[in-house]
């Protein structure tokens, strides 16, 4: 509590956090604004008829798991995200993209101005299925009366729209507020949609009472887990030329090249859960009922692929992202080399041989993390959303975005001579 008041006591500080709800409470207020012509009471009808009918969470996994609601910010932030995994990958891949990148700041404007047009085409892709796919859709009901044409284009206008304000909003926060606004938005939407879920799942369950105090215990160890291979690092020494100018004596300084246990974060489990999308589409057609039974998200097959394509693209992105050529050659521009290493190609050789044994570290725990709801929704029959909450892509952006807070905080409290918020999250808690 004394951190807290410690920083509702700094102006800068407690107007960062205010400015920080105030455009949460605005990015939530959309969910409760119907898409023109929806009846929100049909959709709620239209939700409950999901367990028979498959098409709502193939809508979801398209559209982040916002379609089922056909609310105005039904799309979320979700094509934003899409649009700068692309440009994260063709910036590495496009010489053109890579030179713009490196220009420093001037560059990085134009990357994400290019990233903010992408939005535009991806939003009106997704509010194609929206459209079609949900309102439009016999089985639930949906469509009002009206001309079909003016509805679907306003529909897709309004969706496009919403997007683009929730993507304003997210940079809003990120320049007045605490942290990354894009994340804190995602972590936003898991949070609010957890106390619904849970008193529905557990209302009908006669065990409800044990099952929740299993299920806390659980969350307790996956979220030390999770923190602490989040945190983890291997520290590569690195050591600075001495330099002598007249009779000065310059340079000489060590320090460390970090790389982190889990340098893909979410984006393997992201990745593999798109291809996935395939199968499950697949499946619901006639005549491909076999490969839905095959890859029935709780039978091995569906846990040793699902597996097998997280570690393929641990490895993929950890690759595109971290290049110890690159990094080797800029170490030796910069006079600086590993204390036994020498400077070049041995360096780089080295880099690849400790990256690739912590990204198959990183790989396996994130296997792990990704396939713990399957495995509590087959053999504790958990309800599938708060399975997901305790395991996948949720508890891992949940929990990176909050200690991502905690060091913001930090960093703002330590500029004014203030102890940390949390003493563990700081420096301290690297070294250890």
């Amino acid at each position: 509590m004394g951190k807290l008041l410690t920083i509702l006591r700094v102006p800068e500080l407690r107007s960062k956090v205010l400015m920080t709800f105030v455009f949460l409470f605005i990015y939530r207020l959309g969910f409760h604004i119907p898409l023109p012509g929806i009846d929100l009471s049909r959709v709620a009808e239209a939700a409950n008829k999901a367990d028979e009918n498959a098409l709502f969470g193939i809508m979801n996994a398209f559209t982040g798991a916002g379609v089922g609601q056909a609310v105005l910010f039904s799309l979320g932030v979700m094509p934003y995200i899409s649009a700068s995994i692309i440009f994260s990958l063709l910036t590495k891949v496009v010489p053109a993209l890579e030179a713009i990148s490196k220009e420093g700041a001037a560059g990085q404007k134009k990357i994400n101005q290019l990233t903010r047009l992408a939005t535009v085409p991806i939003c009106l892709l997704q509010s194609v299925f929206v459209v079609y796919g949900v309102i439009y859709n016999p089985s639930f009901g949906l469509m009002p009366d009206g001309g079909t044409f003016f509805y679907t284009i306003s529909i897709m206008l309004a969706l496009t729209a919403s997007t683009m304000f929730i993507m304003w909003i997210g940079e809003q926060i990120t320049e007045y507020g605490v942290g990354n606004g894009v994340s804190l938005i995602i972590m936003g939407g898991i949070i609010a949609n957890m106390p619904a879920t849970v008193s529905k799942a557990f209302a009908l369950r006669e065990d409800a009472h044990q099952l929740a105090v299993t299920l806390a215990l659980m969350w307790l160890v996956i979220i030390l887990v999770v923190v602490y291979l989040t945190r983890g690092q291997r520290r590569i020494p690195i050591q600075q030329a001495k330099l002598t100018r007249g009779r000065k004596m310059m340079g000489g300084q060590r320090h460390y090249l970090p790389i982190k246990v889990n340098q893909a974060g979410v984006m393997p489990i992201i990745f593999a859960s798109a291809l996935f999308i395939v199968p499950t589409v697949l499946g619901s057609l006639p005549g491909f009922g076999w490969m839905r039974n095959a890859f029935n998200t709780a039978g091995f097959v569906y846990i040793l692929t699902f597996t097998g394509m997280i570690i393929f693209f641990s490895f993929m992105w950890t690759r595109l992202m971290f290049q110890p050529d690159d990094i080797a050659n800029n170490l030796k521009d910069q006079g600086s080399f590993i204390p036994g290493i020498r400077p070049g190609k041995a360096t780089a050789e080295y880099l690849s041989f400790v990256l690739d044994r912590i990204t198959l570290a990183g790989s396996v725990f994130l296997s792990v993390v990704a396939v713990m709801p399957n495995i509590l929704i087959g053999k504790l029959h958990v309800d599938p959303m708060i399975a997901y909450f305790l395991g996948g892509t949720s508890i891992l952006i949940v929990v990176g975005v909050a200690l991502d807070m905690v060091d913001k905080l930090n960093a703002q409290l330590l500029m004014r001579n203030y102890d940390g918020f949390m003493k563990s999250s700081g420096s301290s808690w690297a070294k250890k």
